[in-house]
C-alpha cells in the first residue's frame, strides 16, 4: 500500500468518529400519569378520552369566531416572528452543511513596487547603487481549502441545527395554540360584556320605574322617604356599573383587532352587533396524559432543544482535538499582463496542515463543560415543561367541570325566578300584590339572568382554557 493510500484510509477511518454523547431521547417524566391513561380531574361526564380536534374553536358553532381565529393565524405578527425564526434556523443549517465542503475562491493580483538603492537597468552614467528598480507582478488563480471533519464536530453542528429547526417549528405551533386561545377568550369576553351592557340597561329601566312609583306613593303618604332613598341608591349603583362596561367592551375590541393584525377600532363595525356567548359542545374530547406530553408544542420544543444541546457537547469536544486542513493554490502570473494567459507560468501548491491547541489553559475544556451544563439545564427545562403541562391540563379540567355544575345551579335559580314572576303577576291581577312588588321580583329574575350570562361566559372561557392546556390549535407543518 502506498503512503498516499494509507493516508487516505487513515483520514477516512478518523472522519467516521463522532465525539460527544448520542441523544437517547428525553428523560422519563410523570410516567405514572402517562401509564394511567386518564386525567385525574376529568370526572365531568362531558369530558371524553377521544383525541381533541386541532380546530377546536369550530365546535363552538360561531362563524364570526372561526373567521377571527383564521384571520389571526394568517395575519398576526406573532406568527410572522415564529416563521422568521424558522427561516433563520434553516439558514444556519445551510451554513453548517456548507462548512463541511471544500471552499474555492478566485483572485486576481496586480503588484507594483519601487525598490530604492538597487539599479538593475545597467545605467552607464555611473548611477551605481543610488538608483532604483520598478517591479510589476500580475497573477490570477484559484485558492481552495478544506478542513477534514476528523472527530465529527461539524456533523454534530449539523445535528444541532436540525434539532433547532424542529424546536422552532414547535415554537410556531405553540404560538398558534396561544393565539387561537387569546382570540377565542377575547371574543367570548366581548360578547359577555355586550350582554351585560344590555342587561344593565334593562335593570336600570326597571329600577327607574320602581323609584318613580315609590315617589308617587311617598307623595300620597303610603311610602316613606327611606323607601325612596333606598331604591334611588340601588338605581345609582346600577347606573355606575354601566360605566366600566363600556371601557371593557372597547378594550376587547382593540385586543381582537391587534390579534388579527389590524389597528384598534378596525373591528368595531364587524363586532358591534350583539350576539349570545357561544356554548361549549356537549362532549369535549381531551385525549390522555401520554398524548398531551407527546403533542403539546411547548413540551415538544423543550425536548428538541434538549436534543440540540446534547449535540452541542460534541461540537465543543471536537475543538479540543487535532484538526487537519488542506490548502491549495493554482495560479498563472508573471511580470507582464500576458503572463496570466501563458500555461508555462502555471503555479500549483498543495499544503496540508495540522493544528492542535493542546495548550489553551483549559479554554476548550471549559467550553465543553459549559455545553454540558446547558444540556443539563435543557433537561431540567423539559421536565418542568412536562409537569407544567400536566398541571395546566388538570387545573383547567377541574375548573371546567365545576363551572358546568355552577351554571346548572344558576339556570335552576333563573327558572325559579321566572316562575316567581309569573305567580306574582297573578297576585297583582287579583289585587293582592302591588306593581312595585312585581317590579322587585322582576329585578330579581333579571339578576338571575345576569348571573347565568356571566357563568356561561366563564364556562366557555374555561373550555378555551382546556384546549389551550391540551396544546390544541396548531397544524402540521409542511415537509421540510
Amino acid at each position: 500500500m502506498t503512503t498516499r493510500a494509507a493516508l487516505i484510509l487513515l483520514l477516512a477511518s478518523l472522519s467516521a468518529c463522532t465525539v460527544g454523547p448520542n441523544y437517547a431521547g428525553p428523560p422519563s417524566v410523570a410516567s405514572d400519569a402517562a401509564t394511567r391513561g386518564t386525567f385525574v380531574r376529568a370526572s365531568d361526564a362531558a369530558l371524553t378520552p377521544a383525541p381533541g380536534p386541532a380546530r377546536w374553536w369550530e365546535a363552538l358553532g360561531d362563524t364570526t369566531l372561526t373567521a377571527l381565529v383564521d384571520d389571526a393565524l394568517a395575519r398576526s405578527p406573532t406568527i410572522d416572528q415564529a416563521q422568521a425564526r424558522i427561516r433563520e434556523a434553516r439558514a444556519q443549517l445551510t451554513q453548517r452543511r456548507s462548512a463541511q465542503l471544500p471552499g474555492v475562491s478566485a483572485n486576481g493580483t496586480y503588484l507594483r513596487a519601487e525598490v530604492p538603492g538597487v539599479d538593475l537597468g545597467g545605467d552607464e552614467s555611473g548611477g551605481g547603487s543610488g538608483g532604483s528598480t520598478s517591479l510589476a507582478f500580475y497573477n490570477a488563480g484559484l485558492n481552495a481549502s478544506w478542513e477534514v471533519d476528523l472527530f465529527g464536530g461539524a456533523r454534530r453542528g449539523v445535528e444541532q441545527s436540525e434539532r433547532t429547526i424542529e424546536a422552532r417549528f414547535a415554537d410556531l405551533a405553540d404560538a398558534q395554540v396561544s393565539l387561537a386561545a387569546q382570540v377565542a377568550q377575547g371574543y367570548v369576553s366581548l360578547r359577555d360584556v355586550q350582554a351585560r351592557i344590555r342587561l344593565n340597561a334593562r335593570s336600570t329601566a326597571l329600577q327607574e320605574r320602581q323609584v318613580a312609583l315609590t315617589r308617587q306613593r311617598y307623595a300620597a303618604g303610603t311610602a316613606s322617604a327611606l323607601d325612596v332613598e333606598r331604591l334611588q341608591t340601588a338605581l345609582s349603583n346600577t347606573q355606575a356599573q354601566a360605566v366600566p362596561l363600556g371601557s371593557q367592551r372597547d378594550e376587547y375590541l382593540n385586543q381582537l383587532a391587534v390579534l388579527t393584525g389590524r389597528t384598534p377600532g378596525a373591528l368595531d363595525a364587524t363586532l358591534g352587533t350583539v350576539v349570545p356567548v357561544p356554548l361549549p359542545p356537549a362532549n369535549v374530547p381531551i385525549g390522555d396524559p401520554a398524548s398531551l406530553i407527546a403533542n403539546r408544542p411547548d413540551v415538544r420544543s423543550a425536548e428538541r432543544q434538549l436534543a440540540a444541546s446534547t449535540a452541542a457537547i460534541g461540537v465543543n469536544r471536537a475543538k479540543q482535538l487535532p484538526g487537519i486542513r488542506f490548502l491549495g493554490l493554482l495560479g498563472l502570473g508573471g511580470t507582464s499582463p500576458g503572463d496570466i494567459f501563458d500555461l508555462g507560468n502555471l503555479t500549483a501548491l498543495a499544503a496540508p496542515s495540522l493544528s492542535w491547541s493542546f495548550l489553551d489553559f483549559g479554554r476548550a475544556a471549559a467550553a465543553t463543560r459549559v455545553s454540558e451544563a446547558q444540556r443539563d439545564q435543557a433537561e431540567a427545562k423539559y421536565k418542568q415543561a412536562v409537569l407544567t403541562a400536566l398541571q395546566d391540563a388538570e387545573t383547567s379540567l377541574s375548573r371546567f367541570g365545576n363551572l358546568r355544575l355552577q351554571l346548572a345551579s344558576l339556570i335552576r335559580a333563573q327558572q325559579s325566578a321566572a316562575r316567581a314572576v309569573a305567580l306574582n303577576d297573578q297576585r297583582v291581577r287579583a289585587g293582592t300584590s302591588t306593581t312595585i312588588d312585581q317590579l322587585d321580583i322582576e329585578r330579581q329574575r333579571l339578576s338571575a339572568e345576569i348571573a347565568v350570562a356571566q357563568a356561561t361566559a366563564r364556562l366557555t372561557n374555561s373550555y378555551v382554557a382546556v384546549q389551550n392546556a391540551l396544546g390544541l390549535g396548531w397544524t402540521v407543518p409542511p415537509a421540510s
